[in-house]
């Protein structure tokens, strides 16, 4: 049976998408699945979300007492794992004040660098700047990044809230964020799409994208494809939180298995909930109104390819699968 830690931030991750008539087609940025409103609990929370308070308190005192470390790994083999104060005496703690999309306002942390953090968590390995990594959170959050954004200037590890002593609540669902909270200081970095801030942070990968989660990838199809296309634009916006032939995040739904989104949903209806949930149902998932009618139909190209390249596999236990919280 899950754990009140489990249940908790599983429903805080994607309880928006319950009830949701168009629920599967949550396909978005990284705001789109972590809360993307502010810490005030919502007043109409989707179906399913009644009478978790006292499972988010008991999940958010878990956290809060849970020890204070960052594993990292290389190609699914651990690598080291560092405890707080271990980097904190290799790395000096700066104190970070700046707006927080989640929290809707200006928050000050104590942090390191990221960058920082991520040499000292991989010492000796070379060209870390060019590398993929998979950030993974304790709820199976997963953040695919290019090692030049991890090393962009401005990116820090949050461990401490400097407004609250045992951090302030985070999202709809009040989920403590701690142990790490990934935060960015600078005005233009503010968006969660080029910016993404995934917290209760546990693991760094080193991880090539396509050997790592291989069955995501539409083997056989042309570069420059539209399906090759909308899979460049699923794997920076849609993995985060979604899966395809279980592969990818597992707070949102999946996509491809055992029926492909496109095999029980119109088109038409996909590429508009994409573009503008708003016009379909309140709910947390922002539009997209840089998304072109060229990238939804790339999007829905990559949905059709998928669709005819079926694994569904759960024993398999494949790297790019990233468990189902305990």
């Amino acid at each position: 049976m899950p754990d009140l830690l489990s249940v908790a931030t599983m429903m805080r991750r994607f309880g928006w998408f319950l009830g949701l008539s168009f629920g599967a087609l949550a396909c978005g940025s990284p705001s789109d699945c972590p809360p993307c409103a502010s810490g005030a609990a919502s007043s109409d929370a989707p179906e399913g979300e009644v009478g978790t308070a006292s499972a988010t308190s008991a999940a958010s005192a878990n956290v809060a007492s849970a020890p204070k470390k960052l594993a990292f790994k290389k190609l699914g083999a651990d690598v080291r794992t560092l405890e707080l104060d271990a980097i904190l005496k290799a790395i000096p703690a700066e104190t970070v004040k700046q707006y927080d999309p989640y929290y809707n306002r200006e928050k000050t942390f104590r942090a390191v660098p990221l960058a920082r953090v991520v040499e000292l968590g991989f010492r000796g390995e070379q060209n870390l700047p060019t590398k993929e990594y998979v950030l993974r959170a304790l709820d199976g959050y997963t953040v695919p990044l290019r090692g030049a954004k991890l090393f962009e200037e401005g990116g820090y590890i949050a461990f401490e809230d400097t407004e609250a002593p045992a951090w302030e609540p985070i999202g709809q669902q009040r989920a403590n964020p701690g142990p790490f909270y990934i935060v960015w200081a600078k005005k233009e970095q503010t968006d969660l799409e080029g910016h993404p801030r995934p917290y209760q942070l546990a693991t760094i990968e080193i991880a090539d994208f396509e050997s790592v989660f291989p069955f995501t990838v539409p083997t056989g199809e042309a570069d420059g494809s539209p399906a090759r296309k909308g899979f460049a634009t699923f794997r920076e916006e849609c993995i985060h939180c979604h899966a395809i032939n279980r592969q990818g995040g597992r707070v949102g739904p999946e996509l491809n298995v055992p029926q492909s989104i496109v095999e029980y949903r119109p088109v038409d209806q996909i590429k508009a909930y994409i573009k503008d949930p708003l016009t379909f149902r309140y709910s947390t998932m922002p539009p997209h109104p840089k998304m072109s009618d060229q990238d939804l139909d790339d999007v829905v190209a990559y949905f059709k390819a998928m669709s005819t390249r079926k694994h569904d596999d759960e024993r398999a236990k494949q790297p790019g699968a990233v468990p189902a919280p305990n």
